[in-house]
């Protein structure tokens, strides 16, 4: 009875030493890429929701307190944590006295130049904090794109390798039938599936987490600006209070 179903093991145990180290290290990439994957899916779709669940909730309480009282509770929404910062660093800038309303020695006159030396530091606390969420938000995402950029090829000098075998093959026995030709043959198209196959989802992953990284990336820029707007307006309505 003839077998029809592929022995996949079998074509590796009985492939040269050349060709079971590219396997072997396709299986590498695999294994990290689909680890990664898995990790990332997780993560970034926990980022994804919780900070529009927090960004919801902002705009309706419309109040810093219970809006950290909240971002407390997200632990996985990078917008949620930018606002700590914010907040945290605004509190800090309140007790010390620094005067958040007072313009800058460098400010225009005109009500459009103005500039607040406290919200100058809250700026800095909040840029530093969307380039921490960024880097914590890609981490490990670029080896997807390595393993999608390099198994094709490290798969295609498993096939080079194998034709090589079977052309040795065909020289040593002065015979090109198939039974000659077919081990290199079987070497070399398994090399290249394997390639391929660690390759794609790599890559899809790579096109997915970078597309919802992007629109995380916009929210929090986006938040970072509302809630300077938000606290430099309050600081115009109690200085306006104050005169």
């Amino acid at each position: 009875m003839v077998r029809s179903d592929l022995d996949v093991i079998e074509i590796f145990m009985n492939a040269g030493l050349v060709v079971q180290l590219v396997l072997l290290l396709l299986l590498f990439f695999s294994i990290a890429s689909w680890s990664i994957i898995l990790i990332k899916l997780r993560y970034i779709s926990r980022s994804y929701k919780e900070s529009a669940s927090f960004i919801e909730f902002f705009w309706k309480s419309r109040d810093l307190s219970n809006a950290f009282v909240k971002a407390k509770q997200m632990k996985n929404s990078p917008v949620a944590r930018i606002f700590r910062v914010g907040y945290l660093e605004l509190k800090k800038l309140s007790q010390s006295g620094m005067p958040l309303g007072a313009k800058s020695a460098t400010s225009d006159t005109s009500s459009l130049g103005t500039r607040f030396t406290g919200t100058d530091n809250l700026k800095r606390s909040l840029r530093r904090a969307i380039n921490t969420e960024m880097t914590r938000l890609t981490q490990m995402v670029p080896f997807l794109a390595t393993t999608g950029n390099t198994t094709p090829f490290i798969g295609l000098f498993g096939t080079v390798w194998g034709i090589m075998n079977s052309f040795r093959s065909i020289g040593l026995k002065g015979s090109a039938n198939l039974a000659v030709v077919a081990p290199g043959i079987s070497e070399a198209l398994i090399a290249t599936a394997a390639g391929l196959a660690v390759a794609i989802p790599a890559v899809i992953a790579f096109n997915h987490f970078n597309q919802k990284i992007r629109v995380i990336e916009t929210e929090l820029h986006s938040f970072s600006a509302d809630l300077l707007n938000i606290i430099e307006r309050d600081i115009l309505r109690l200085e306006r209070r104050r005169r």
